[in-house]
């Protein structure tokens, strides 16, 4: 039987030899029916068991119960089938920043049996083309505030485009049923499809299942957040980020709970919602986390209960300076677009900080050398991951055999795993800079460079050099810019060697106004190379 009418996902999965081992799939809470459309436990079970009337998405502008975003997401499933021609396995484009009508056509494209591919707001035309090439996507609902770009893009797989605010997809929801039959998928047929951020050559594709999206919510809320229906999240990561997608969307509306979603997010902004709408957990980036650190006297907090940490590794200073302007604990983690979402972190009992944390429940983990052994505790090596979720990468069987080795994930992290089961980050596969046969993690460099009492933030890279191989660079924000100096450079340089490791000292030194980030925050040490 085919369960899909555009099978391109099915058919472009890697085989089953080169998928990853799972584990702990035998637990109930992992366990699920053959036939399974996750939007019935996400969304639609809250209307059956009553609790249409409850808080769902807000903004500082409106409210949605899930009884709206019930409605909307049905009405817009409607107008992908009926209007816009969408049969099941369709790939449908996303294109929005973070608001309750990106949320409505994420559910409404599911609902409907097609498979979400949501992006980043701001991907330029010639990105975009490349994800619809490589996908070979059908269909795009974009907002209209981004249609520019958009309008930009010519693909052959292209076939339909709609608009949302003020656009034709609410004029065609308008005639439209408020109740849908959610498409009757499999419990392992693809309902996402994300694409990772890859520095060159082609983007990777990678497929996650509708039990996949319900086992993470398992997973790390359970572990880490212990969410009620009364709590409130927010924070920072776009919806095309799935670290931004679990925190946002998919942990509070599994547990019954609300989101606020704020469409450009600023530590401002973050902090006034906390404060206005007494916000109980927030989801960002280390670097927001720094800078609403200097601003949280100016606000409020006092609602919030958990903050989550992901996207890149969270410096220690970042992490003491939070607690000791708040005394709250910032729950470090490490996800990856080909895991879904966080695999390694802690809770509040068992942080230990600057260590990322232990594999949460749902996973295991391990460091591993080059040829696949385990290392011996605190000696660096390869992390490997295996759990519930694992890479399936779409059509890219050379980069499945790179990242699935002997049934284990290999992130390209290098790890350290202490005698506590601790894991500690240590670089990037890609960021481990040897320089005179001294291995070097940038993130070592940076965690002490930003204890510096004039330096705001930092990112080292490795510089090729004749003599050393690789010379430690460090590119440095100061907090005052009128201090850049050579002197200044000399002073941090015999400071670094006084109170760090000599030889990881920065030879070089470049005093910068801004790093390159990404959307999600992340440091682009790539362009600094």
């Amino acid at each position: 039987m085919k369960y899909y009418e555009d099978n391109f996902a099915h058919n472009n999965l890697p085989s089953l030899d080169l998928q990853p081992e799972y584990s702990f799939l035998d637990l109930p809470q992992f366990q699920h029916p053959e036939m399974l459309n996750c939007v019935d436990k996400l969304l639609d079970n809250h209307i059956k068991e009553s609790r249409g009337n409850n808080t769902c998405i807000r903004t500082f502008e409106t409210t949605w119960t899930y009884q709206d975003l019930y409605e909307k997401a049905n009405q817009i499933a409607h107008v992908l089938v009926d209007d816009l021609g969408l049969v099941s396995g369709n790939r449908v484009l996303l294109r929005s920043a973070n608001n309750p009508m990106m949320v409505a056509c994420w559910f409404a494209i599911i609902k409907a049996g097609g498979i979400v591919v949501a992006t980043m707001p701001l991907l330029r035309s010639k990105e975009i083309k490349i994800f619809i090439d490589c996908a070979e996507i059908s269909h795009a609902i974009c907002d209209s505030e981004l249609s520019e770009e958009m309008n930009l893009v010519k693909s052959d797989y292209l076939k339909k485009t709609s608009y949302f605010r003020n656009g034709d997809l609410e004029t065609l929801m308008q005639s439209k049923p408020k109740t849908f039959t959610n498409y009757h998928s499999k419990a392992d047929s693809v309902a996402l499809i994300g694409f990772t951020s890859g520095t060159t050559g082609l983007p990777k594709m990678t497929a996650h299942y509708h039990k996949d999206i319900l086992n993470i919510c398992e997973a790390f809320p359970n572990y880490a957040l212990q969410p009620t229906p009364n709590d409130v999240f927010t924070g920072s990561p776009p919806l095309g980020f799935t670290f931004g997608l679990g925190g946002l969307v998919l942990f509070p509306m599994y547990f019954g709970a609300s989101t606020f979603l704020i469409e450009k997010p600023s530590p401002d902004l973050l902090l006034q919602a906390i404060q206005d709408f007494k916000i109980t957990i927030c989801f960002t980036a280390p670097t927001a986390w720094r800078i609403i650190t200097t601003k949280v006297n100016e606000y409020d907090i006092s609602s919030l209960r958990k903050c989550i940490s992901a996207g890149e590794t969270l410096p220690l200073k970042v992490w003491q300076d939070w607690y000791d302007a708040t005394k709250l604990k910032i729950i470090d983690g490490i996800g990856a677009t080909e895991m879904l979402h966080i695999f390694i972190s802690s809770n509040e009992e068992n942080i230990k900080p600057g260590a990322t944390g232990k594999a949460i429940m749902g996973y295991e983990a391990k460091i591993i050398d080059s040829n696949g052994n385990e290392v011996p505790r605190n000696e660096s090596g390869r992390l490997a991951v295996r759990g519930i979720t694992g890479c399936k990468y779409l059509n890219r069987e050379e980069k499945q055999l790179e990242y699935v080795e002997n049934g284990w994930n290999i992130t390209g992290d290098i790890f350290r795993q202490d005698e506590d089961d601790y894991f500690w980050f240590v670089a990037r596969g890609d960021d481990m800079i040897i320089s005179s046969g001294y291995n070097i993690g940038a993130i070592e460099v940076e965690s002490v460079l930003l204890t510096h009492e004039d330096i705001l933030e930092c990112a080292v890279v490795g510089l090729p050099d004749e003599e050393r191989g690789m010379l430690v660079c460090a590119h440095i924000v100061l907090k005052d810019s009128s201090k850049a100096s050579d002197e200044l450079k000399k002073s941090i340089q015999l400071w670094f060697k006084e109170v760090a490791t000599p030889y990881k000292y920065p030879r070089e030194i470049i005093f910068t106004d801004v790093l390159p980030k990404t959307e999600t925050g992340k440091i682009q040490r790539f362009k600094l190379k």
